[in-house]
């Protein structure tokens, strides 16, 4: 035997190490300046839907729309509303592409649900929606947005069945526009994102979202669409220090949609016009209301919260 060893170099350890950090401190190195924990904090980027060719021609029967609609006066009120964001520092993107035959995509809300991690893309419940969330995925790719989950399997689930309270709290609906399949999913990423808290509300029949019966306008003030919000979950505000102001008037809830506002910052909405009870209402407990004509974008049931994705908040 040869009293000789060939001597081989020794195949070499690692030398790149993983970075120990959460996506949420990575997001702006890599993504972007995105991520949303709050209905409330200042508003600095938002993703809209133009109405295009999908409101030109419709039955607004099937639609479920009240009324025919003035095409160019829905298109203006839209852009109204943009002009607003834009005034007020926030960056707006759009989704570009669309089905023509979604008229309700203009309601953007309800197809994406953000977190501090990127976004939850929807499945809408109702066929006359679903579909539409697959250019709100494509417009999230283009301008860099994570998209941490679509919802799937039998799972549905609309962005408004959704809000935020704080970082650690949100509440979650279940009803006609979101299962429990879906309900799990979206509580699933959120608990992973250090979500201690679900306040799980139940719409009542005949009612869509969240956003028509409870919406936050300050740190401390929220408004309510009283006879229709669950007590345990106004309970559970209460318990949080929040002042809840009722909607003294049932027609500015739920025909002119006074509650479904959006902060533009903390005491500062942004409000369908039309809803002087409501209005009066929030400015008596120090919230600041820009009122904006809503009503040809009202004729679909939904407000200015209805139409906005908030992509970045604070």
């Amino acid at each position: 035997m040869d009293s000789k060893r060939i001597d081989i170099d020794a195949i070499p350890g690692e030398r790149w190490f993983s970075k120990d950090s959460a996506f949420e401190e990575d997001m702006e190195l890599y993504w972007g300046d995105w991520g949303v924990a709050s209905e409330i904090d200042d508003l600095k980027a938002v993703l809209l839907r133009r109405p295009g060719k999908e409101i030109e021609n419709f039955d607004y029967k099937e639609m479920r729309f009240k009324a025919p609609i003035d095409v160019e006066k829905f298109k203006k009120e839209h852009d109204n509303l943009a002009q607003i964001y834009k005034d007020h520092g926030v960056k707006v993107y759009y989704v570009e592409n669309q089905r023509e035959d979604k008229p309700n995509a203009v309601f953007m809300r309800d197809l994406v649900f953000m977190t501090p991690e990127g976004a939850i893309v929807a499945r809408p419940a109702i066929p006359a929606r679903r579909g539409e969330e697959r250019f709100v995925a494509e417009a999230l790719a283009k301008i860099g947005v994570p998209i941490v989950r679509t919802i799937s399997g039998n799972g549905t689930f609309e962005g408004a069945m959704g809000m935020w309270v704080n970082r650690h709290t949100v509440i979650l609906a279940t009803g006609n526009r979101t299962n429990k399949d879906g309900f799990q999913q979206v509580e699933y990423e959120l608990r992973r994102m250090g979500v201690t808290e679900i306040i799980h509300m139940q719409i009542p029949y005949g009612h869509a979202h969240i956003d028509g019966l409870l919406n936050i306008a300050s740190s401390d003030t929220l408004m309510v669409h009283a006879a229709q919000v669950p007590h345990d979950v106004l309970d559970a505000l209460l318990k949080k220090g929040f002042n809840i102001l009722e909607a003294p008037s049932q027609t500015e809830a739920t025909e002119t949609l006074g509650i479904n506002f959006v902060a533009l910052k903390p005491g500062l909405v942004i409000q369908a016009a039309g809803n002087p009870r409501c209005k009066e209402l929030l400015e008596k407990h120090g919230i600041e209301v820009i009122s904006l004509d809503f009503d040809e974008i009202l004729k679909g049931w939904g407000a200015m919260h209805c139409t906005t994705v908030f992509l970045k908040r604070g």
